[in-house]
């Protein structure tokens, strides 16, 4: 039986993890692989005691998951994620040297980093799959935290060139990113890709027949953040008009935005949005389901003419998200356009859809801008001004119920089972056989 050791650089109860990472390794647990996870705990010692640990490991494992847990260090910054990526390089070692797996699975660079070291310090050499994700040395550049073109954001270019010259296998998130990071890859005729070879010149047409050289073997898949939809069709039976009435809502038209605010997600101009619909609507309700700054989103909607009869702002459960959505007629999700965000595959996205709620979100953000007007599935955003606002509210309005569309494209474009567990399982496939 095929052995895989996921790295994450994250802790095993949040948010991503369980939403994201633990669903796909599932998947990728029903071709008879065996699963371990590594993951970085923040204050492992302190919030985490020994019974703890041992009932997660417990409950895992009856999952075929094996878990293993390092400690996260936060502060100083760099030294302490040199001294994180050090520990781990040590533990994927030693995993290497007693389970001999036939994947290291990074999610990301940092992982992806203490992967490849690890396997050059090892005698027995696993396939290296580089779930590459984001534009990582892009993101902090965008977002203010290295300064561009300084020595963090070229050391990380060089690490970044360095993996991918090193790894096996490749997963992005956005067809965008597949055409910026491997323009010349090859499609396949049963789905997926073929990239580079490892010594730097791009793939030919010898690397589309049937025996493709070993050298141009390392396959690459395009997967968008997927969810789980059973989940949310469960969601979808409990009747809207439950939420609506527990709410207060009656008929009223529902925007609704899930996530956070602030960073990458365009908080004033959501907020400007909502002012905006109640200016065109003055039966418009905004829900808003986020983890934190609910005072001050509140403040804000009541300082934009909203009183508080007309939102909704809580922190909502998360099996208890696709009942609210099912509940909104139009969602909204404006983010930062910048060059990293062309890697994005917002998950809200799909959950949007996965509940039948159209979207109306701005341009330059992955693949969000050909997936709603492919599909025809809400509204893109020109500008962010009051007309603009009013434009794309009446777009919504000319598509009708589209209910039914929106969750087919979910089904189609994001389905955890039929899309994100497929193609994880054939790229494995492929690593594993060379195929």
């Amino acid at each position: 039986m095929a052995k895989t050791l996921y790295i994450c650089y994250f802790g095993l109860s949040e948010p991503l993890v369980q939403t994201q990472v633990l669903p796909y390794l599932r998947e990728i647990r029903k071709d008879d692989i065996e699963v371990s996870i590594l993951t970085f705990e923040p204050d492992l010692r302190s919030r985490w005691t020994s019974d703890r640990i041992a009932y997660e490991r417990a409950e895992l494992a009856a999952e075929g998951i094996d878990w293993h847990c390092l400690e996260y260090h936060k502060w100083p910054s760099v030294p302490a994620t040199f001294y994180d990526i050090l520990k781990g390089t040590l533990f994927i070692r030693r995993f290497i040297a007693k389970y001999k797996p036939d994947i290291l699975h990074g999610r990301v660079h940092v992982p992806t980093l203490m992967g490849a070291l690890a396997r050059k310090l090892s005698r027995h050499k696993p396939k290296l799959l580089f779930d590459i994700r984001g534009f990582f040395p892009e993101e902090y550049t965008d977002a203010g935290v290295w300064p561009e073109g300084g020595w963090l954001y070229r050391s990380a270019k060089r690490v970044e060139r360095w993996l991918v010259k090193e790894a096996d296998g490749f997963v992005v998130l956005t067809e965008k990113a597949r055409q910026i990071l491997f323009p010349n890859a090859i499609p396949q005729p049963d789905g997926g890709w073929l990239t580079e070879s490892r010594n730097g010149n791009e793939t030919n047409d010898a690397c589309s027949k049937v025996r493709v050289p070993r050298s141009c073997r390392r396959p690459l898949e395009v997967i968008p953040c997927c969810v789980d939809l059973d989940k949310f069709e469960s969601a979808i039976e409990i009747s809207a008009r439950a939420i609506r009435d527990d709410l207060g809502i009656g008929d009223r038209r529902v925007i609704v935005y899930v996530g956070s605010f602030g960073g990458w997600y365009l908080t004033d101009k959501m907020l400007d949005f909502f002012a905006a619909a109640r200016e065109d609507d003055r039966n418009t309700f905004a829900l808003v389901m986020t983890q934190r700054d609910k005072d001050r989103i509140r403040d804000e909607l009541l300082s934009r003419g909203f009183a508080e009869t007309e939102f909704f702002v809580e922190t909502v459960a998360p099996a208890e998200i696709g009942r609210y959505l099912s509940s909104a007629d139009i969602a909204i999700s404006f983010i930062k356009a910048c060059y990293s965000k062309q890697s994005s595959s917002p998950t809200k996205i799909a959950e949007y859809l996965a509940c039948g709620v159209p979207i109306i979100a701005n341009r330059g953000v992955g693949d969000v801008d050909d997936l709603i007007s492919r599909n025809r599935v809400g509204a893109l955003i020109d500008d962010f001004s009051d007309a603009g606002y009013r434009n794309a509210l009446d777009m919504v309005d000319a598509l009708g119920d589209v209910r039914g569309r929106c969750r087919e494209t979910a089904e189609r474009e994001f389905s955890l089972t039929s899309v994100g567990g497929v193609k994880y399982r054939a790229l494995y496939y492929r690593l594993l056989t060379g195929d």
